[in-house]
Order: structure tokens, then C-alpha cells, then sequence
């Protein structure tokens, strides 16, 4: 019996999500129903398609072939739906992106070019915001249509992770502190902090409670060029990373990593409801056609 669009749909999307929970939430549909239409698929295939390990699952060489076909398909569908789709004035498809500015960077200079080299007719907007409920008001009202965000967000949203990135310590030159550092040395420690009341505060203030520490602030500001001149002067250490650090301080200060590592995942996010071609398109592309930053030790 051959498949149906919608099990082919659902099938690419637990292959995106590696987990059926996932991708339920990613095509919209309840979590039992997705499983009978997967387990309907192998069954009249007479393949086993997915491997289950844990909450997760894995494709088996039939499932990866299956869905390296559906994509085939699904794609051919899409492209007879735009024949019929009116075309006025500009044809080119709009893609609004919301991120913070530490994040931005990454879309800037890596996947969004990356993206619309690959995808010439689609024009992508890029607005930052300092604040993550901004970013998540963006999405939920309908304003912007994909995040890229720290993991986790408001549960309200659909997220799509992507990777790993390593969270460090940054300190003026000549700190005496070692490599790697304690989670307990940060109790005392003068710090650049950002303001109070802001979501990136509340996220630290909330991670230096469970730690049981109480840094010092000696300069409280949410602009990133002032956290940049506030470790260069002395003022204090701060939280930020790695990757981002490498490229704004350069040998200017020192960077430790904590012990154990901290680590934060990174993701795309986005409201519950159907999204355009041209974000299904860069989701894909973040998730699986991006080059992966692997966390530095």
C-alpha cells in the first residue's frame, strides 16, 4: 500500500526531530496519532523504519532511504502547489528571524548567508532584541516566525534543537583565578552584569542561587559593547560564549571554562501553527546543512 502525504510528512518530521514527541508538535498533530501512522507505514512497507532508543529514536538504513525519497516527493508537491499560487508583483518569499544580539551574530555571518545562497528567492528580515519575552511576543503574536534562541523557551512554542554551546568565564587580564574555574569562585567575584529586571539577569540570578554563590556587580549594563570595555577596564568578569568571546576580545582577556562545563543548548523556535515553505526550508538548513560548532574544552 503507498503511503500517504501525511505519513510522509510525519516521517520527515520525527527524521528532523529525532523523537516522536517532537515531531508531533512540529506538524501539528497528537503524539498517538503520529505513532499509529508511522507504525501503519512500517507495517504495510514490511520495514522497520525507526529504532527506538530511549525518548528518542534513530532511522534504520530503510527509514533514512524512505525518508530521503519523501523529501523527493514532499518537495515535487510543493512545487505544483506554487503553479497555482498568484504571483503579484515581487515573487520573492519573506522571512522574518528574531534573535538576541549575542545570537545574531551567528545569523549573520554564518547561516543566514549560508541559507539564502541555497535559497536565492527568499528575502530574510533579522531583528534583535535584548530581551527573550520580546522575542517570544514576536512569535506568538505573529510578528516574526522564527527564533533562534537559548534552550528552553515558553512551552507554548515549538523548538527545533541545533547544538551545544560552551558557556564561559571572561576576566581582565592578571586574574588570579584558575583554569578551569569552580563554580563556587564566582561567590564575591566583582562582575559585569546586565541590568536587573531584564530576562538575562533573572537567568543568571536564577543559575547563581542554585549555585549557592553571590557575585559582586561593579557594572550593570545591557549593551554588549559595554560588557566588551567593562572586563577590558578591570571592572569585573562576566558570563558569555566562548565563541562569541573569541571574537569580540580577542587576547585582550582571559577565558576560563568552569568545571564541570557549562553548556546551553541552542535552537530555533517558533508558535504553534503552520509555517511558510521558506521556514521549513531554514529550519532544515540550521538543524542539518549549517556547520556545527562543537563546544570548546
Amino acid at each position: 500500500m503507498t503511503p500517504t502525504l501525511a505519513q510522509l510528512r510525519y516521517l520527515v518530521a520525527v527524521a528532523d526531530c529525532r523523537s516522536i514527541t517532537g515531531a508531533a508538535a512540529a506538524v501539528f498533530v497528537a503524539q498517538s496519532a503520529l505513532s499509529r501512522a508511522v507504525q501503519a507505514m512500517e507495517r504495510d512497507l514490511g520495514v522497520e523504519l525507526l529504532a527506538r532508543r530511549g525518548r528518542g529514536v534513530d532511522l534504520t538504513p530503510e527509514g533514512a532511504r524512505v525518508v530521503r525519497l519523501a523529501r523527493t516527493v514532499l518537495d515535487a508537491v510543493e512545487a505544483i502547489d506554487d503553479i497555482g499560487t498568484p504571483h503579484c508583483g515581487d515573487t520573492r518569499a519573506v522571512l522574518t528571524l528574531v534573535t538576541t544580539p549575542t545570537l545574531a551574530l551567528d545569523l549573520a555571518s554564518d547561516l543566514v548567508p549560508a541559507f539564502t545562497r541555497r535559497h536565492p528567492g527568499v528575502d530574510v528580515r533579522l531583528q534583535q532584541y535584548d530581551s527573550r519575552e520580546t522575542i517570544v511576543q514576536e512569535l506568538t503574536q505573529g510578528r516574526a516566525e522564527l527564533a533562534l534562541v537559548d534552550l528552553p523557551v515558553d512551552k507554548e512554542l515549538t523548538t527545533h534543537y541545533m547544538q551545544e554551546r560552551e558557556v564561559v568565564l571572561i576576566s581582565p587580564a592578571g586574574s588570579a583565578l584558575p583554569d578551569p574555574m569552580s563554580f563556587r569562585l564566582l561567590d564575591g567575584l566583582p562582575m559585569v552584569l546586565p541590568t536587573p529586571g531584564t530576562g538575562r539577569r533573572t537567568e543568571l540570578e536564577a543559575m547563581f542561587s542554585c549555585l549557592g554563590v553571590r557575585p559582586v556587580p561593579t557594572l550593570e549594563v545591557d549593551e554588549r559593547l559595554a560588557w566588551v570595555t567593562g572586563v577590558t577596564d578591570g571592572r569585573g568578569s562576566l558570563i558569555w560564549y566562548r565563541d562569541v568571546v573569541q571574537r569580540a576580545f580577542g587576547s585582550r582577556a582571559e577565558i576560563r571554562s568552569f568545571t564541570p562545563p557549562l553548556l546551553r543548548p541552542v535552537g530555533i523556535a517558533h508558535a504553534r501553527r503552520p509555517l511558510s515553505r521558506a521556514a521549513r526550508a531554514f529550519i532544515a538548513h540550521a538543524r542539518h546543512d549549517a556547520p556545527v560548532r562543537e563546544p570548546a574544552r
